[in-house]
């Protein structure tokens, strides 16, 4: 039972005019893609491989969906700083395919 469904059951004598029709709204794990690049750089920090995504100007509540699901798909360890992705290990090539793949452009800094 969907929602006009549920609305004409609770409203038997309502009339439905144009205004009243329901638009389906878009889904919240969706993140909002930009159009300018994403750095994908690698640096080493007290020795330790490391891998600083920078460079994404959407919101932070997807800032942090992002930097969850590649902390998750690569089983990485990693944080978020001053508006960068901090990952453990050098997965660029790992973290470029998996950021193309949900439609962001990925420009790769430095090797």
């Amino acid at each position: 039972m969907d929602l006009q469904d549920q609305l004409k059951h609770l409203f038997p004598d309502h009339k439905p005019t144009e205004n009243d029709s329901v638009k389906p709204q878009k889904a919240s794990s969706d993140i909002w893609v930009q159009d300018s690049p994403i750095s994908c750089k690698y640096e080493k920090r007290k020795g330790k491989p490391t891998t600083i995504i920078e460079g994404y100007t959407g919101t932070k509540t997807d800032f942090k969906i992002l930097a969850k699901t590649l902390k998750t798909t690569l089983n990485i360890g990693g944080s978020i700083k001053d508006d960068k992705i901090i990952l453990q290990g050098d997965y660029r090539d790992n973290i470029m395919n998996i950021l193309s793949s949900k439609g962001f452009k990925v420009k790769r800094v430095g090797g």
